[in-house]
């Protein structure tokens, strides 16, 4: 097999932490479940607002916190310590460490990889991040897990320029793509690239079988240690990888080329980058260059992941697309989307050349060396001028390969960039159900439902006799809202799964007769019947794709 496409099995990657000591991966799992470790034993330890400045990346106040908790109660010194080392990046003593963590002690931490000695110091400092992680049980009290997560130390843990094999750890890009998925059983799921193999922890709680890839060695030894980490909670045999887990080096969609997925996920370096001749795959940050110009990698993908997945398939990513100058946001992306795939893209967010260019100088700590700064600001520049970009878009991919073909049911390309509901992956799913339904059901045999999250609101000048704006609201989900007409709004005030949408759509008619603002079409400019049934009836559509109306139970 050639070297681009093989299983990955090392256990002892240089510069990884070691996944081959199973019985020190056993000791500290058990250390760090006795010490509280979790993410709610640390926001109880730091307090709220030293735990939300954390998350931005910011640890002083982390810092007071740990020390204040310390002086307050001196039972939490171990956990605090052990939050100082790995979150804080703040070196500790040998014998602080073998107090905290006794059953595998600092010798052991330094076998696995996890730190380091401080040179001239009897210290110990960490030499990767390890942080607890995890998420919420399901209303039936299944489907949660606390876990914890070995990734590099971030740009705000270490001095200089990250290395350019960094392997990033619960970023934004990553946990927004959790949020995204819609979450179903399928047999074989594929995280494609998979940095330290967030996905991977997910998939596993509802997929038999995950196959993890990446282009970066290091990347897949620590999604290795993390997946043996934390193989209880994930029900993974250690001894038994391979029966749930397998990983696979390689570039995109290489090592799985002939194979098909019912999921596969993926947060690719979909940064675009300034490509230089003669460059080197050792001069790219490979957690987000993907080495190609422009945004290829990710037409590459829309365009390839069908490719991979079985009938019926999903996949879910994240991606930036760049916006011509002239051109509207979804004329790219469209253009990537096969005729005979289902896609749904949603715009989030649009930024310029300049503010893009910040935001990943800032993301690599690339600013801490004013010339460098200045001739990579330049050069993203004159990148994205090559190709008079005006704009750069960033969003959500969803596609998904029918079961037959030429049936599309869901080509959609929306921008939505105000706060919507998370998790909103089980509402991605619930529309795509929906669009399933209309695409199998005739709307006039409807019996329709207003949504329990769906407000009206009604606005009209003082004095007026009817609301000049009347507007649904959605209060879950994406959070729509829709503009309504009269016709269309009494037709919502009417759907209580008692009439269907043909009888209600004919009383109407029978209602209006034209003389309400009713669409003037007929032969003589008067009332028509059909053009309105129609126009309406389109309408009510709309409505249920976007989940103010739902169908009623059988």
């Amino acid at each position: 097999m050639p070297r681009s496409h093989y299983e990955f099995t090392a256990g002892n990657t240089p510069d990884a932490p070691r996944s081959d000591l199973p019985e020190l991966l056993t000791a500290l799992a058990a250390d760090l479940r006795r010490l509280g470790y979790t993410l709610d034993g640390v926001a109880r330890l730091l307090g709220p607002s030293a735990s939300a400045a954390l998350n931005r990346d910011q640890i002083i106040p982390a810092l007071l916190a740990a020390e204040r908790a310390v002086r307050e109660d001196e039972g939490a010194a171990a956990l605090a310590a052990v939050v100082r080392l790995w979150l804080l990046a703040e070196p500790q003593e040998r014998e602080t460490l073998d107090a905290a963590l006794p059953g595998i002690r600092a010798e052991g931490l330094l076998e696995l990889g996890l730190l380091q000695p401080v040179p001239g110091s009897g210290r110990l400092a960490a030499k990767a991040d390890l942080r607890p992680y995890g998420w919420d049980a399901n209303e039936d009290g299944s489907g949660g897990a606390e876990l914890w997560v070995a990734s590099d130390l971030a740009a705000h843990q270490q001095p200089g320029v990250l290395r350019h094999d960094h392997v990033l750890g619960i970023g934004q890009a990553s946990t927004t793509l959790v949020q995204t998925t819609i979450r179903r059983h399928t047999e074989r799921a594929l995280d494609l690239g998979t940095g330290c193999g967030i996905q991977s922890f997910h998939l596993l709680h509802h997929c038999e079988h995950v196959t993890a890839t990446d282009i970066s060695e290091r990347a897949l030894a620590f999604t290795r240690f993390n997946i043996l980490l934390n193989a209880e909670a994930l029900s993974v045999d250690p001894a038994r990888l391979e029966k749930r887990v397998s990983l696979r080096l390689g570039s995109l969609l290489d090592p799985v080329a002939g194979e098909e997925f019912g999921l596969v996920v993926s947060n690719p370096p979909f940064v675009i980058t300034p490509r230089r001749p003669g460059e080197e795959a050792a001069e790219q940050f490979t957690y987000r260059d993907g080495g190609m110009p422009g945004d290829e990698i990710v037409s590459s993908l829309v365009r390839a992941l069908p490719d991979v997945l079985a009938p019926g398939g999903t996949a879910q990513m994240l991606g930036n697309w760049e916006v011509p100058a002239g051109a509207e946001w979804q004329e790219r992306p469209q253009s990537w989307a096969g005729p005979d795939v289902d896609a749904w893209f949603i715009q989030r967010e649009q930024v310029s050349p300049e503010q893009y260019a910040e935001t990943w100088l800032q993301d690599a700590s690339e600013g801490r060396d004013r010339q460098h700064y200045r001739d990579a600001y330049e050069a993203y520049l004159a990148d994205f001028e090559s190709r008079q970009v005006e704009g750069i878009g960033f969003g959500m991919v969803w596609l998904r390969r029918p079961v037959t073909g030429g049936q599309v049911a869901v080509s959609r390309f929306e921008e939505i960039t105000y706060p919507i509901e998370q998790p909103i992956g089980p509402h991605l799913g619930a529309a795509v159900e929906r669009s399933d339904w209309l695409a199998a059901n005739d709307i006039e045999d409807a019996h329709l439902l207003v949504a329990d999250d769906v407000t009206e609101e009604r606005h009209q000048r003082p004095g007026a006799e009817h609301p000049g704006v009347i507007l649904l609201r959605q209060g879950a989900g994406l959070r729509r809202t829709n503009l309504l007409s009269t016709e269309l709004a009494g037709f919502v005030s009417a759907c209580d799964g008692d009439l269907s949408a043909g009888q209600i759509a004919g009383a109407l008619e029978a209602l209006l007769g034209g003389s309400m603002g009713a669409v003037e079409d007929g032969p003589d400019g008067g009332f028509d019947a059909g053009t309105f049934r129609g126009a309406l009836l389109a309408d009510v559509e709309n409505l249920v794709r976007d989940g103010f109306l739902i169908p009623a139970a059988d």
